[in-house]
């Protein structure tokens, strides 16, 4: 186990926090192949808007099952197996997604791989908790979640480097097996890099886990069901717009695919700077005197604002214009992540996975069936521009909700939240 450096990660933190890193990069990778090539495989396949959105609504109830599945079974099988096990699973089942003849087996490859994929995170923050420090925990915590930008990032920059000019049927499916493949590098290097001595014994951790009121009594915070509307109204634009941006842009404005997937990186990059910089902010409020619950909701506040510019984004044209207001809409959006998990954190001192898993499905269950109705007006309509204005609002209904249910905190809930020495 990693001995106490409240200074930094340490070299053995690092080569942790690397790894980790390194998996949600790869999950998101395995996630955005499909999104990225979606306008091809949809030409082939035959498959309406609708039957598209369906397609990735069940991969969101996939994922919400595997959410509260993994979240058990990682608090009782060792993570060190566990883990790399998850981890080859969706790799395989992203490779066999590159095998899919029709429209069935794309739905099942899609649903294994939202389940298996779902194993990611608590087997990760396990991982955190074990191996490294608790001074350097939340810096390990924020490179393991700069992953999914990274991800996002070189999905569509390797897709379009696999299969940019090469229209021949079936060249889609390359991107998939390769992608699917660096899993088992990852799985090798986890064997090779971390042991069983890593992971301290999980007695007494449960045991603390057991102390205080019981997680039922979570449901009884009326704090628990305004963070629930948060976690639904910042994953309905996060995902929709994660899952349909390709085809608004090929097929709603008449990009073609080589910009859209270059453009696709730069709207990831986005998101990365857009939640470092709502981080950011709200240290700096803190530091300036601001609490920090009304720091997170400012911060949590602007970004919903910035969202909500899916409103002028459905009526520009194609141009700088139109590129500019997205790139914003994409900071915003992962910019409220951030917020959500601090208030997350605040709900309960002993059951902060139990509400992390409850949230996340809500979140997942919720937001599924909006990529179908989203898809099916789509092919209504044939545009895709109503839809996309009105997913970005969604976050200030939360907004709202928060300022009703949570509009501020007790002194002593304050002085718990504050650093050491103030």
């Amino acid at each position: 186990m990693i001995m106490e450096n409240k200074a930094g990660l340490g070299r053995r933190g690092w080569t942790v926090s690397i790894l980790l890193l390194m998996a949600t990069m790869l999950n998101y990778m395995d996630r955005q192949t499909l999104a990225n090539l979606a306008p091809r495989i949809i030409d082939e396949f035959g498959l309406t808007k609708e039957q598209y959105g369906n397609v990735e609504s069940l991969f969101s109830y996939a994922f919400a099952g595997g959410s509260l599945f993994f979240g058990f079974v990682a608090d009782r099988l060792p993570v060190r197996w566990l883990y790399p096990v998850v981890l080859i699973l969706w790799s395989g089942v992203g490779m066999l997604t590159g095998l899919v003849h029709d429209y069935p087996q794309l739905l099942v490859c899609r649903v294994a791989l939202g389940f298996c994929e779902a194993g990611h995170w608590p087997c990760a923050l396990i991982t955190t908790q074990a191996l490294i420090s608790s001074g350097g925990r939340t810096f390990s915590n924020s490179l393991l979640q700069s992953g999914a930008s990274l991800g996002a990032v070189l999905t569509p920059v390797i897709i379009r480097w696999l299969v940019a000019g090469n229209t021949a049927v079936g060249a889609w499916r390359e991107p998939f097996i390769i992608i699917g493949g660096l899993g088992l590098v990852w799985a090798v290097a986890w064997w090779f890099l971390i042991s069983s001595r890593d992971f301290p014994a999980r007695g007494a951790l449960l045991l603390a886990r057991q102390r205080g009121p019981h997680w039922v009594s979570l449901f009884a915070d009326r704090r628990f069901w305004a963070v629930a509307v948060m976690v639904v109204c910042i994953n309905i634009p996060w995902q929709l717009v994660r899952a349909w941006l390709p085809l608004f842009l090929q097929k709603g404005r008449g990009y073609t695919e080589s910009f859209a997937l270059g453009f696709n990186a730069s709207y990831y990059l986005a998101t990365d700077a857009g939640c470092l910089l709502a981080g950011a902010a709200a240290l700096w409020l803190v530091r300036i005197g601001w609490t920090p619950h009304r720091s997170r909701l400012l911060v949590y506040g602007i970004c919903a604002v910035l969202t909500a510019l899916t409103v002028v984004a459905s009526q520009l044209p194609q141009g700088w214009q139109l590129l500019a207001v997205l790139l914003v809409v994409g900071a915003a959006s992962l910019g409220l992540f951030p917020c959500y998990y601090s208030f997350t954190q605040s709900l309960s001192e002993n059951h902060v996975g139990k509400a992390t898993g409850l949230l996340a499905t809500i979140g997942w269950v919720a937001s599924a069936p909006t990529q179908k109705l989203y898809g099916r007006l789509v092919d209504q309509s044939g545009s895709y521009d109503s839809g996309f204005a009105v997913v970005g609002l969604a976050p200030i209904i939360a907004l709202v909700t928060m300022l009703v249910l949570w509009p501020g905190k007790s002194p002593a809930e304050e002085r718990a939240d504050l650093p050491p020495g103030n």
